[in-house]
């Protein structure tokens, strides 16, 4: 052990630097422009506009985004833990990852992936528990996994699978078709596909799909997206033989999601204008060759989702006079509401879900943000409720309407997902695969409290954490939260989450306003002049866990990405003093400019829009960009997106981090990580997720201070 006088000799000598006179980070200089705008009679500075410019094609964002993320790499290769974190992470994700199977024909369809792939792999079995065959390994593509396989469609005699592939994350997606017998993908090449998926006629002859025009090369990843229309491709085809089905040119801002029902009779088409779940509904007879679409529900007012039909009376999951959702059946032979009849009514729990499978309506219910199973007739007589295995998340329960099983998984944040078939008949569930992971799950528990928001509204929350830990007020905490777009938060396994857990740390969920969790009264809590209350609830949440002695300021951490992102970048400048680190991923930070670009224009439905002179003024409240004030303290900042985001474009994030590196003061480090070839998150390779969490956690590790950490 070194004497205490050799170490003050060393400190004389300048060999120890204190940590309070480290040399600050020195970060690249940014061009600051003297841009000011007059927004409704308010004047408004937007001094990094420049940084919107797509990567692709300015040399001087390029050299930006370099620049930054330089100083970045430099930062986190200098954390000594960093190797050791993703070393831990590597061997945690490095498990075998399926899904429930779909059956379809007498096939059963499943994805897999066998531990480390960057893409999980398409398989299909003759019979289930037969042998799995290959229909499609996308990682045989490209070397570093960046094209991904998204959603599939089988036809309904088992023969044909649509598939959709993109590239490096974006929102594009271009259709093709594989024959299942062969294995072998046709010459089918579908391009400009966004926000969709196909649906097969019962003939497999062809399917129906919504595309938008090709845009302008230079635009393809800002522009926004524009005059959807519903098509008709008959496999064989070139896509210029494709048919015109449906579209709105006096209504450019609509789009279109066809499907076509079980039985194969009608083109359902829901028409929607932004992300709020309210829909036109309009539908075509495909018995009739000359049969025009025919508007079922003629204004944007409410959920009106498709479960299915028994020839012309459909059924619906909808919020209409229902905020919490219920069940409901409509007769295309005499439509009006007089004639509309309840099947299931509205409960205390929010109704995420319905499908029919084997005669069954299958209500996916939440509970307080957990999971709960129902099953009815037809007619809507309560037949049984599935027995789940705790606090956690059930999804799947799909097939068809002569179906006797279906297959459903269960997982919860420390409990790896099981998978279980399920006897229509006997009510039966039984496992049928379960994950092994490396790591002992009984060593944790997940408990939910709720807090009070600001004004009293009681908000839940998730805590998990090692049983018997001990509420000493210093253990190091993230705590997650998206609050938006009426989505729900609910307990499920994320081999990253465990990585945390394993380090130590506490990991938190809240369930915000804004969200689904019950219902829509609650996600228009948190909309529009009302999503201050989202902050209020997150705010409440840390300070919850600060004043129940699960942490302290300086040690807890706080994630969120997209609108999760901007929930960060909103409560990090209102309240800098409450947080130890922030992480805000692809966040929406610019809110006086977001429906600009691809799809924001969408946004307004949870947002408002800046042009609307009621909505502007708080929307500049709370945006993250123009409310970073010069000379504060803010916390350790780690600003996450992508260079080739199409969903929130990047420049979001860009103008965040240079503002609040020329903001910022005091020695905390505020830096941009920026993946390359890497979208919004959908389809990013196994090697980037778990590079990425390697970052994170390495920069958590730092700036908690988080010791012991082996």
């Amino acid at each position: 052990m070194m004497c205490r006088w050799w170490l003050i000799a060393l400190f004389i000598a300048g060999l120890i630097v204190p940590m309070s006179e480290a040399e600050p980070l020195k970060y690249p200089q940014t061009k600051r422009e003297d841009r000011v705008e007059t927004i409704h009679g308010k004047t408004v500075p937007d001094p990094y506009r420049w940084l919107e410019d797509d990567v692709r094609k300015s040399p001087e964002v390029k050299q930006w985004v370099e620049a930054q993320s330089k100083l970045t790499q430099e930062y986190l290769n200098a954390i000594p833990e960093r190797e050791m974190i993703q070393k831990k992470l590597t061997a945690l994700w490095n498990y075998e990852k399926v899904t429930a199977p779909s059956k379809v024909a007498g096939r059963y369809f499943f994805r897999k992936n066998d531990g480390l792939q960057n893409q999980a792999v398409l398989y299909v079995m003759e019979k289930l528990n037969g042998e799995p065959r290959v229909l499609i390994d996308p990682n045989l593509w490209t070397k570093d996994g960046t094209i991904a396989l998204g959603g599939t469609s089988v036809s309904d005699n088992g023969r044909y699978l649509a598939y959709s592939v993109s590239e490096a994350g974006s929102d594009w997606q271009t259709i093709k078709v594989l024959d299942i017998d062969t294995g072998k993908p046709l010459a089918d090449e579908i391009k400009w596909v966004k926000f969709s998926s196909p649906s097969w006629t019962t003939d497999a002859k062809g399917f129906f799909y919504s595309r938008y025009p090709e845009p302008a090369k230079e635009a393809q990843f800002q522009s926004l997206n524009k005059n959807q229309m519903v098509m008709y491709h008959r496999v064989g085809t070139p896509q210029a033989d494709d048919v015109l089905v449906y579209k709105r040119p006096d209504q450019p801002d609509w789009g279109f999601s066809a499907s076509v029902t079980e039985d194969g009779r009608y083109l359902v088409i829901n028409t929607w204008v932004g992300t709020d779940h309210r829909y036109r509904v309009t539908y075509r007879d495909l018995s009739e060759p000359y049969a025009m679409p025919v508007e079922l529900i003629d204004k944007f007012e409410n959920d009106y989702t498709l479960i299915d039909n028994d020839g012309p009376i459909m059924y619906f999951r909808t919020d209409f006079e229902a905020p919490r959702g219920r069940v409901i059946a409509i007769d295309v032979r005499k439509p009006e509401k007089a004639n509309w009849k309840e099947i299931i009514p509205q409960t205390a729990e929010s109704l995420e879900g319905v499908s029919i499978v084997g005669n069954l309506l299958v209500a996916n219910y939440l509970k307080d943000a957990k999971s709960q199973i129902k099953m009815f007739t037809p007619e809507g007589v309560f037949v049984r409720e599935v027995e789940l295995p705790g606090i956690g998340s059930a999804a799947g329960f799909t097939g068809r309407r002569a179906d006797l099983e279906t297959f459903y998984t269960f997982s919860s944040y420390a409990v790896p997902p099981t998978i279980f078939r399920y006897d229509i008949i006997t009510g039966k569930s039984t496992v049928f695969r379960e994950s092994k992971v490396a790591f002992d799950a009984t060593n944790y528990e997940t408990k939910q409290v709720f807090v009070v928001s600001k004004d009293g509204t009681k908000v839940p929350m998730f805590i998990t954490a090692k049983k018997g830990l001990e509420l000493n007020g210093n253990n190091p905490t993230l705590l997650y939260a998206y609050g938006g777009f009426n989505i729900s938060l609910t307990p499920a396994f994320s081999a990253g989450v465990v990585g945390w857990l394993e380090l130590g740390g506490v990991y938190c969920v809240a369930n915000l306003r804004g969200g689904g969790e019950y219902g829509q009264e609650w996600h228009k809590l948190g909309t529009k002049a009302k999503k201050q209350n989202v902050f209020d609830d997150f705010i409440a949440s840390a300070e919850y866990l600060i004043r129940e002695k699960y942490t302290c300021k300086e040690k807890l951490a706080v994630k969120g990405g997209s609108n999760g992102g901007l929930l960060i970048g909103a409560v990090m400048t209102q309240r800098p003093d409450l947080f130890g680190a922030c992480l805000p991923h692809v966040g929406v930070m610019d809110m006086l400019r977001f429906h600009k670009f691809t799809a924001g224009r969408f946004w307004v439905d949870d947002y408002g829009s800046p042009d609307n002179a009621e909505d502007f003024p708080a929307l500049l409240a709370y945006s993250p960009y123009h409310n970073l004030k010069q000379g504060v303290k803010y916390p350790p900042t780690m600003v996450i997106t992508a260079d080739t985001d199409d969903r929130v474009v990047p420049g979001h994030s860009f103008k965040f981090a240079a503002n609040l590196q020329y903001s910022h003061v005091g020695d905390a480090p505020v830096l941009a990580r920026i993946e390359t070839k890497a979208g919004h998150g959908a389809g990013k390779p196994t090697s980037k997720i778990i590079e990425e969490l390697a970052d994170e956690y390495a920069f958590l590790v730092k700036n908690l201070k988080m010791s012991n950490v082996k």
